[in-house]
């Protein structure tokens, strides 16, 4: 008899649950604006800067507009010219007006082989003075006018150093021969994915799109509270992990079509508008599961606290998107945190968006297995058990 009873009230609990998930599924087929914010904004962001920084992780050093003015007839300098335009292509013809040209920006950067250059080149020892000038347009990326340096620097030296074997006798060296050919640079990755803007951008939006429901749920709670729905329930004897229950599971089915809709544009409709396709080519389709499921549960714990928490739909409103730009700031969403300075990027390790962005990166990148994210993993899932445990707390005390 008492087992009886005991499975009765599981089914009555379970058809409770059914029903208000219905209830709430329907609540959210209403607003049609909350669900196009959890699905539109993070593919519009994800297509506009794909295709923006498609060319900043492998950028085409030769379609940058740039002159030469070279002040020095000499031999050796000649040779400096001539290495250079065998990688960037031909150099628009100099402007009268070059200084203004670059300040405005229609040249990007100007090379400078001033007099005395072919001398430099040619003493024994090495060069005390600048005699190459490298000057690039205000808003030039540091990065790439540090790199444009770096082949100046190199190209100079090749020259001066096949100068060099000439004075010392030695044979001849041929045009394939080069002090370039000794250094490789690639970017590794185990699973032989190449880092790309598609391939940064997906797991970084995707990650913010998964924690953005929190502006949707937040809303509706404060609505049935306000409507006197919530205290109905309860006051039917509904328990209160079932009303939980009932909020969050209609939650975690958005996070996983998010997950699903965000990767399907990466692999297809970023790369039918031109820019690259998401590459998961070698990815531990297990681990990439784990850790999706892990930010599910973290981003809809981290709703569900929050809309027990607010009190107001003009809180609702706010609070939400404020918390998730917040997080994303500081996270690495929107700014990668290798550009951050160190006590920036020791702070992004308190966000939990940074934690399961690098834990899909590790995945989409690194060829990361469920071992190698266990750690970003356990955090997500401990800080959704916690924001669980205070989303019942602060819902008992709201409901009362």
């Amino acid at each position: 008899m008492k087992a009886e009873s005991s499975s009765v009230l599981r089914a009555w609990r379970f058809a409770m649950l059914a029903a208000l998930i219905r209830k709430e599924l329907l609540a959210l087929r209403r607003d049609v604006h909350g669900l196009a914010v959890l699905f539109a904004m993070p593919a519009v962001f994800i297509v506009i800067m794909s295709l923006s920084l498609k060319e900043y992780y492998s950028p085409p050093l030769t379609t940058l507009r740039y002159a030469l003015d070279v002040q020095d007839r000499g031999v050796p300098a000649q040779l400096v010219r001539a290495a250079w335009l065998r990688t960037h292509g031909d150099p628009l013809p100099l402007p009268a007006d070059w200084p203004e040209a670059l300040r405005s920006g229609r040249l990007k950067y100007v090379v400078q082989l001033q007099a005395g250059l072919s001398d430099a080149l040619e003493s024994e020892s090495l060069p005390r003075s600048a005699h190459v000038q490298l000057l690039a347009e205000p808003g030039i990326d540091g990065h790439l006018l540090n790199a444009l340096r770096a082949e100046l620097v190199g190209a100079a030296g090749e020259v001066k150093g096949r100068l060099a074997f000439q004075v010392a006798g030695a044979p001849l060296v041929g045009d394939g021969d080069s002090m370039a050919v000794l250094v490789q640079a690639r970017r590794f990755a185990g699973a032989s994915v190449r880092p790309t803007a598609v391939q940064q951008n997906v797991p970084a939006w995707l990650v913010f799109a998964m924690f953005f429901v929190v502006a949707s749920m937040a809303s509706l709670v404060v609505q049935e509270r306000a409507t006197g729905a919530l205290g109905r329930l309860q006051s039917l004897g509904v328990p209160r992990g079932v009303m939980l229950a009932s909020k969050a599971l209609p939650y975690l089915g958005i996070n996983a079509l998010q997950a699903g809709l965000m990767l399907a544009l990466g692999l297809w409709g970023v790369p039918a508008l031109g820019g690259d396709a998401l590459s998961l080519a070698g990815v531990h389709i297990g681990a990439l599961l784990l850790v999706l499921a892990a930010i599910s549960l973290a981003a809809v714990g981290l709703a569900l606290a929050l809309a027990c928490l607010v009190r107001t739909h003009a809180q609702a409103a706010t609070a939400g998107p404020a918390l998730n730009v917040v997080m994303a700031a500081i996270g690495g969403i929107m700014v990668p945190t290798f550009v951050m300075p160190e006590f920036m990027q020791r702070v992004a390790q308190a966000s939990p968006m940074n934690w399961a962005l690098e834990a899909l990166m590790t995945v989409l990148l690194r060829g990361g297995n469920c071992m190698d994210v266990a750690a970003p993993v356990g955090r997500l899932v401990l800080g959704a058990a916690l924001l669980f445990a205070l989303a019942a707390w602060l819902f008992g005390k709201r409901t009362r």
